[in-house]
This record gives structure tokens, C-alpha cells and sequence, in this order.
């Protein structure tokens, strides 16, 4: 089963909006990549075993991979190395510049592939 079956609501409220819907094939990178970084390439090769490699949601997921972080992984290690216990600011600043990462991987997708 094909790991976009999974996002098929998110595509039909795209598409309702009016937006194009090539991007959100690469979406499961893109909520893994916080969590981890071996699944999110995990991901990422699923993807691209499943559209083409020069596919436009390939290439989105590699984008996504190379300009995100993975979040909770340096939160906990490094606060945890420098004895920081109250990181509750620090989870939502990190989750939104992880958001701006996606949508500026999927502008720049975009922008340069479309």
C-alpha cells in the first residue's frame, strides 16, 4: 500500500483550495523528518520508489530532507548535554521554523522544478 493513501484527505483539501497537488506525495517526509531522520530518508526512498526519482513529490521530499531538522532528536540531546529542563518555548519555536522549512522546500520546489 502506498504511503499516499494516507494523505488523500489533505489532497482533496488542496486541490478544494485551488492549490496544485504534486507536493503532497512528499508530505509523509515531511512529518516523519521531526521525529527521525533514519525514517524520514526511509520516506524519501519510498517516495522515489514510487513516483520516479525525477519525479516533482521526489524531489520535494529530498528538498524537505536536506533544509529540515530533526527537531525533537536536538532538543532532547543537546538541552539534555547543557542541563536544560524547561524546553516548552523552545519545541513550538522549533516545530514552526520546521514548518517554514516544508513550505519554503515546497516554494523552492516550485519555483525551480515546476
Amino acid at each position: 500500500m502506498r504511503s499516499t493513501c494516507y494523505f488523500e484527505g489533505i489532497r482533496h483539501l488542496v486541490q478544494w483550495a485551488g492549490i496544485d497537488t504534486r507536493f503532497v506525495d512528499a508530505l509523509p517526509t515531511a512529518l516523519v523528518k521531526p521525529f527521525s531522520g533514519s525514517a524520514a530518508r526511509a520516506m524519501l526512498i519510498e517516495t522515489m520508489k514510487s513516483q520516479g526519482v525525477d519525479s516533482f513529490p521526489a524531489l520535494v521530499a529530498a528538498t524537505i530532507q536536506g533544509s529540515t531538522e530533526t527537531t525533537f532528536y536536538v532538543l532532547a540531546v543537546y538541552f539534555g548535554a547543557v542541563g536544560i529542563q524547561r524546553a516548552r518555548h523552545a519545541v513550538g519555536c522549533a516545530l514552526l521554523a520546521e514548518l517554514a522549512g516544508v513550505i519554503a522546500a515546497i516554494a523552492v520546489c516550485y519555483w525551480f522544478f515546476a
